[in-house]
């Protein structure tokens, strides 16, 4: 279960607290990020959080897309400063990058993208990838870059997904409203009726929810690579899994041979 490159995607759902960046739960994955890279593990870091961050600064409006564009403009720079902050307490370097998942269609924009990862990764710095909210609507209306990471994790050559979110696992029913739902350790497919189910969010800073996972990480199983979904409210599932290479909580996803 030793992987060369992953990716890492965290949610605004775990990145927010309070209207504010979670400092605490972005350093702990500064951390897992930087064990894995001292490991021998190349990680991409996908992240969410630019608009939450915008606003921890200038508090307008969640509910106005315009607004958003601004509070995204204001907080990308901002979020990667307090990327930046924390990885140097480890001493290593990050770096940014912004792309939107329609670039993807682009042959030679994948090729000079993937070809920037790889030179990051070489020199031992971590990508930090997100969308270009400021420009790509839609991924502040529906997304939460659940879609792009999983386009990274494929055209920048990654074996595994892992997402990180306020979800702790798949459920063969919503755990929020029925108290015998019952988390699925392994996932080889994906029913179609999950992948068709109604978008929804109950935090102002997170779009997407499970069906946007869902639809990640089926891009994934179709493209014959594996996915982990685990809480990033905590760490301990995530890290047994890639550290101690031990199953605990939280759901992978592989295709049957």
């Amino acid at each position: 279960m030793s992987y060369k490159r992953i990716v890492i995607k965290v949610g605004s759902h775990v990145l927010t607290q309070n209207g504010e960046i979670a400092r605490g739960r972005m350093n702990d994955v500064v951390e897992l990020v930087s064990t894995l890279m001292k490991k021998g593990t190349e990680v991409i870091l996908v992240s969410s959080g630019a608009v939450s961050a915008g606003y921890s600064q200038l508090p307008l409006d969640m509910f106005s897309t315009q607004n958003k564009q601004v509070l995204a403009s204001i907080g990308q720079s901002y979020l990667l400063r307090m990327y930046q902050e924390d990885f140097e307490k480890h001493k290593m370097l990050c770096s940014q990058i912004l792309i939107n998942r329609a670039e993807f269609d682009s042959k030679s924009i994948t090729k000079l993208a993937k070809q920037a990862v790889d030179n990051l990764l070489k020199n031992g710095v971590v990508p930090i990838i997100n969308e270009n909210d400021v420009t790509s609507i839609e991924e502040l209306v529906l997304g939460d870059n659940d879609k792009l990471s999983a386009h990274v994790a494929h055209y920048f050559d990654a074996e595994l997904l892992i997402l990180l979110s306020e979800i702790d696992a798949y459920y063969d029913k919503d755990p929020k409203k029925h108290k015998d739902a019952v988390a699925y350790r392994e996932v080889s497919t994906i029913p179609k009726e999950d992948l068709e189910a109604k978008v929804v969010s109950d935090n102002a800073f997170s779009t997407g929810g499970i069906v946007s996972k869902l639809k990640a990480i089926e891009f994934i199983l179709e493209n014959n690579k594996e996915a982990f979904l685990a809480t990033g409210f905590n760490l301990f599932d995530v890290k047994s899994f890639l550290l101690d290479e031990t199953h605990k909580g939280g759901t992978f996803f592989k295709k049957r041979v």
